[in-house]
């Protein structure tokens, strides 16, 4: 074993060891993966560490572990799922509020890991790239609260990136909720006076118009049948409560990683399972609480998502099957490897040149031009020539593209769907760009375990959605193309192909890209129709799927750093989404997806409010 391996995992044991004791949990088990962080019950991921991180990343990892652990020592899922408000935006605020309640609680036992918190706050805006906004409106007013609140209640000097979102938030926050902001710092120690207090600081910012909850009595002194919403604080403490959102959905496979500290985790669990966080503020409901559809209709929800899956590709076939498959889709690639294989390496030709570096020539300070030194040789009173390397534009990118694997999807427009995100994927991958391939249906045709539950409860009216969803990870985007590529295959697997559900399906692969480190975060939606799902359909109102697609998008477009662009086959999808591209022709998919993404990379991004239509024939 090289020094550098042994220094490696000596920082992963002396991590996991810190966490496991800051959070006073010995069934705490720490996974290092290359996925973004996030914990499940106690089991915490973190990133994998390089082989030779300098100081910064290890604090940065360091930090990341320490918010986790303040989390499961002082947080009380339980109480904080029964006192959150409803409201999407209140809820990511009131959440940032307790992680900056928790974190000011471990900043003031250990000034190191306050220092590690402070580090790893820091990263976090950097990667959403708020630290470059010009104003409040590029900058969530949850993290804002959250920056404002860890300075007010740690007395501590933020970090270059979180102050700059400090600042663009402080007065707002100060004129409208100051003196209710202020006194939070007495209910520190006691999470449910806190919740309140902060209920009161969201009505004053204008989030929360709902009435105060009232405070809980102690769970030891009330009656367990009479009050339904007390149980054990320790079941919140373990993530197990069903109030608990959803953050994020990993696609990894939760033994890839390596496991340091604690109790190994229960192969059972899943890292994909509902109970995922994210430390800070950036944590978001599985669903937005959108506006009901009607006065009489309750908002979109799913009846139950017990029976819903997130799946890697391999799961769902064997190594022989998944190689006939591959082989079958290479076979139908050879007929349009010329075609796509030019709009490929136009793409390519155009990222690689937004990434060529150019150096600035005599100049007065910088690095000596070698090449000029001749004309110092011929006449000794000749100044020294300097230059100087221009820094690129080109901005460090992930694009994830999500498919319809819909039943409408079969024969030629799955497989040439399936043959273009193969070809994208190694061409952006040559050119540094991280790709991820998501695929979207559901488990069964007109409903499953869910549809079923709801005939044996009695079929309530308006039950929202009732069908199991199914959304396959056929690549992820820290995975190389060599190891996903038989993956792909999977795409042409009879019976696969059901129904599908855009809008939740928007949000999974959504959500996936706002916890990537990339500046730059790109969602592509290839779609041949409208959501469809009869089961749901018919118990709900007819625009049931189609009336939460366009919130999802709305919701994207307008209020999210990642950028939204879709694909139609044979659908006019130019109605739903701002920068659309409507085909007709399967064979036109690749050129418009090569065009989409050309035209992304060489343009400043759509300004909102503003809709990109274009239909191809």
């Amino acid at each position: 074993m090289s020094e550098a391996e042994t220094s490696d995992a000596k920082l992963r044991r002396a991590v996991a060891a810190a966490t496991a004791a800051i959070a006073e949990r010995r069934d705490l088990s720490v996974v290092y993966a290359n996925e973004a962080p996030q914990l499940v019950g106690t089991r915490i991921q973190l990133p994998q560490p390089a082989r030779a991180p300098s100081a910064v990343e290890v604090a940065e990892l360091r930090g990341a572990a320490d918010s986790f652990a303040v989390r499961l020592r002082h947080h009380d899922e339980a109480m904080h799922a029964a006192g959150a408000p409803s409201g999407v935006e209140a809820r990511l605020a009131f959440d940032a509020c307790e992680q900056a309640r928790v974190e000011a609680l471990g900043s003031r036992e250990l000034a190191g890991l306050a220092r590690n918190i402070d580090s790893w706050n820091a990263h976090e805006v950097s990667a959403g790239g708020y630290d470059r906004a010009e104003s409040r409106e590029q900058a969530p007013l949850a993290l804002g609260l959250r920056m404002v609140l860890r300075e007010h209640l740690t007395g501590r000097t933020l970090p270059a990136g979180p102050r700059h979102i400090a600042n663009l938030w402080r007065d707002y926050i100060e004129q409208h909720a100051g003196p209710r902001v202020a006194a939070l710092g007495r209910t520190l120690d006691d999470q449910a006076a806190y919740g309140e207090a902060v209920r009161d600081v969201l009505r004053d910012l204008g989030l929360d118009d709902q009435p105060s909850i009232p405070k809980r009595e102690d769970p030891k002194k009330d009656d367990k049948q009479d009050d339904p919403d007390d149980g054990d604080n320790d079941s919140g403490k373990d993530g197990d409560s069903e109030g608990e959102p959803t953050v994020f959905t990993s696609g990894s496979d939760a033994s890839a990683g390596e496991v340091e500290g604690g109790a190994q985790p229960d192969s059972g669990s899943e890292m994909a399972g509902s109970g995922a966080e994210q430390p800070g503020g950036a944590q978001r409901p599985h669903w937005p609480d959108f506006a009901p559809l009607g006065h009489n209709e309750p908002p979109y929800r799913p009846f139950t998502e017990e029976f819903d899956e997130t799946v890697d590709a391999a799961e769902l076939a064997d190594a022989e099957e998944l190689a006939r498959l591959r082989a079958n889709l290479d076979q139908q690639l050879h007929q349009f490897q010329n075609i796509i294989g030019r709009l490929a390496n136009r793409l390519q030709r155009l990222l690689l040149a937004k990434q060529v570096r150019s150096w600035a020539f005599d100049l007065d300070e910088g690095v000596i031009d070698s090449a000029r030194l001749a004309r110092i040789v011929a006449n000794p009173d000749n100044p020294l020539s300097y230059k100087q390397e221009k820094e690129t534009d080109f901005r460090d990118t992930v694009v994830t593209l999500l498919l319809d694997n819909s039943g409408s999807m079969r024969g030629r427009p799955i497989t040439v769907a399936a043959m273009c995100a193969d070809i994208l994927g190694r061409t952006l991958e040559r050119c540094g760009v991280k790709t991820e391939i998501l695929g979207f249906t559901t488990r069964a045709w007109k409903g499953g375990h869910a549809r079923d539950r709801w005939v044996a409860e009695g079929k309530t009216p308006n039950p929202g959605r009732l069908n199991d969803l199914r959304h396959v990870i056929y690549k992820n985007a820290d995975e190389p193309l060599r190891r996903a590529r038989r993956k792909l295959g999977l795409m042409l697997k009879e019976g696969l192909l059901k129904e599908n559900i855009d809008g939740e399906a928007l949000l999974w692969a959504h959500q996936r890209l706002l916890v990537r480190p990339e500046e730059r975060r790109i969602l592509m939606v290839i779609s041949d129709g409208a959501p469809v799902d009869d089961s749901t359909l018919s118990a709900n109102a007819g625009h049931y799927l189609d009336h939460h697609l366009r919130q999802v998008i709305n919701w994207i477009e307008t209020r999210s750093p990642v950028e939204l662009v879709a694909i139609g086959i044979g659908h006019d999808v130019t109605r739903y989404y701002r920068r659309a591209v409507t085909i007709v022709d399967t064979e036109q998919l690749g050129g418009a997806m090569m065009d989409q993404l050309a035209q992304l990379f060489d343009e400043a991004p759509t300004a909102p409010g503003k809709r990109s239509k274009k239909r191809l024939h």
